[in-house]
């Protein structure tokens, strides 16, 4: 899958976890994709989060809703205004 970046949010420390997925949220072209993985349901950050930071610019998928890992595509929208 071209375009598609992947973090796995698990190996990171827990106060880097949404600034360095939003950096890099923000890096994707339009069209892109954003592979994460945790061990916990992504969605105070889907639903929540990005839903404030950044209305109307995404979309999500879940790859896998597991009791250990959770696997979600997050998709910049073609649509979606540039980012300043």
């Amino acid at each position: 899958m071209s375009g598609l970046r992947k973090i796995d949010i698990r190996e990171l420390d827990p106060i880097v976890r949404y600034p360095t997925v939003a950096e890099t949220f923000e890096s994707l072209e339009a069209g892109e994709k954003l592979e994460l993985t945790n061990d916990h349901d992504l969605q105070h950050l889907l639903k929540y989060k990005f839903t404030l930071d950044y209305p109307d610019e995404y979309d999500y998928e879940y790859l896998e809703q597991g009791t250990d890992i959770w696997r979600v595509i997050i998709t910049r929208r073609k649509d979606a205004p540039p980012l300043l």
